[in-house]
């Protein structure tokens, strides 16, 4: 990890292609998407219909993408979540670095999106390489003290391990854990999602795969969003779920 962290905070045209004037038409963008899925639409056709249609460059593409997903979806989510009340005495396994990334994006000033199914997301992104941040460790620390609070009696972190500095990263969430006195583990695994959704345990997570296999997951990074974060920027592009 890099020596001197920056931050995860927002794109050099975010406030461009993301600001007042531009809401309008990525709205009409993400429902005129979701009503393309909802009919049976493949969701990279459907994408590219619709930011063609709207003139979207990729990074807008992207935003309306991962915020649209289809009404059954939705009600299927909605099923499975879990309210943090019901983490009381139980496990949580966290996607870490969908977890991560979202709440180092909120906390720095970045856009998060709110999504249809009511989850957060970013477009930062996480490909080959994790660079630590500025905000790492305070959002580790949020997510320990937050997860204590509800009375979660383990934290177990899944992680690519493809993804260059995922070793780093372990040892630093399992030192910021230890300094705190909570019960903390790590894993890394080539496919931590097949991991996540075949597991009988509570899930934390954004990522609209997991969420359609897993038993049971819990809204994580909106609820710290909501609780310790209300600075953040987070964009509502989606319509309202039937």
């Amino acid at each position: 990890m890099t020596r001197h962290p920056s931050h995860r905070g927002p794109a050099s045209k975010d406030q461009r292609l993301f600001g007042p004037r531009q809401l309008p038409a990525l709205r009409a963008a993400t429902h005129d998407l979701c009503w393309l899925l909802d009919h049976g639409y493949a969701s990279h056709s459907a994408t590219e219909l619709v930011g063609n249609r709207y003139n979207l460059t990729s990074r807008q593409r992207m935003a309306v993408s991962r915020c649209a997903c289809t009404a059954a979806a939705v009600q299927l989510r909605q099923q499975r979540e879990l309210p943090p009340a019901a983490l009381h005495d139980r496990e949580i396994w966290l996607d870490g670095y969908n977890v991560l990334t979202v709440l180092e994006s909120a906390l720095a000033g970045g856009m998060v999106l709110l999504g249809r199914d009511g989850c957060c997301r970013d477009i930062a992104g996480i490909h080959r390489r994790y660079r630590k941040v500025e905000e790492t460790v305070p959002v580790l620390r949020l997510i320990g003290q937050t997860t204590t609070d509800w009375g979660v009696t383990c934290c177990r972190w899944w992680l690519d391990q493809p993804v260059s500095n995922s070793g780093r990263l372990r040892s630093l969430i399992l030192e910021t854990a230890a300094a705190a006195g909570w019960n903390t583990t790590v894993d890394l695994v080539f496919n931590p999602d097949r991991a996540l959704w075949e597991s009988d345990q509570v899930i934390a997570t954004s990522d609209g795969v997991v969420l359609d296999r897993c038993r049971n997951w819990v809204n994580l990074t909106r609820h710290i969003i909501h609780q310790h974060i209300p600075q953040a920027r987070v964009i509502i592009l989606q319509p309202p779920a039937t």
